[in-house]
């Protein structure tokens, strides 16, 4: 009798795998083919950034007065700290730093820009947040700025506010808007 002394041959094991395989062929399928419908994440519960701000009398009144080239300020409370919102007539601040200020166009509108460097320091805080979208709101003639906010992010269109910094400056052109400054008329020299 021939007896074989070799054991059975084992089964082979299947290769489970590992978190980041599995991560990385998500990632894969997600970018080939979408997310599955059991996968689909809910829907974020959509934010009316600066509404609250849009009907405060202290921000129609700040307002007012950058429209008008004067000056006015009141503080905000954001987590148990205190920001100053102000404006001089030519800027608006924030605790101090210029996120919006304007410059002259023509005899009747003014351009808005914004600081890319000072907005993107204090993107995290609420109440900037609010503040930029209702200051963008509050004037009709911006009612297309590219401007959103996702993440604790700013994003003009698909980049962040940030990226463009190094290429295209720290300051951004919102759009141009109608001032009710008054404007001062010429002396006018008499016929004697």
């Amino acid at each position: 009798m021939t007896a074989k002394s070799e054991k059975a041959p084992k089964k082979e094991k299947v290769k489970k795998q590992t978190p980041e395989e599995r991560l990385e062929a998500m990632r894969y399928n997600h970018m080939m083919y979408g997310p599955t419908a059991g996968e689909r994440r809910p829907i974020a519960k959509k934010v009316n950034y600066g509404s609250a701000y849009l009907t405060h009398p202290k921000f129609q009144s700040l307002i007012t007065a950058f429209k008008k080239g004067t000056s006015f300020k009141f503080d905000v409370t954001d987590k148990g700290k205190t920001y100053t919102i102000s404006t001089d007539g030519s800027d608006i601040l924030f605790d101090g730093k210029t996120m919006f200020y304007s410059r002259a166009s023509n005899k009747y509108e003014d351009h808005l820009l914004l600081s890319r460097v000072s907005l993107t320091q204090y993107q995290t805080v609420d109440a900037l947040v609010h503040l930029a979208f209702a200051v963008l709101r509050s004037f009709p003639e911006l009612a297309g700025h590219p401007l959103v906010y996702q993440q604790h992010q700013f994003f003009i269109g698909a980049e962040t506010l940030e990226t463009g910094v190094a290429e295209l400056g720290p300051n951004l052109l919102v759009g141009s808007f109608r001032h009710s400054k008054v404007m001062e008329k010429p002396a006018t020299k008499s016929l004697r």
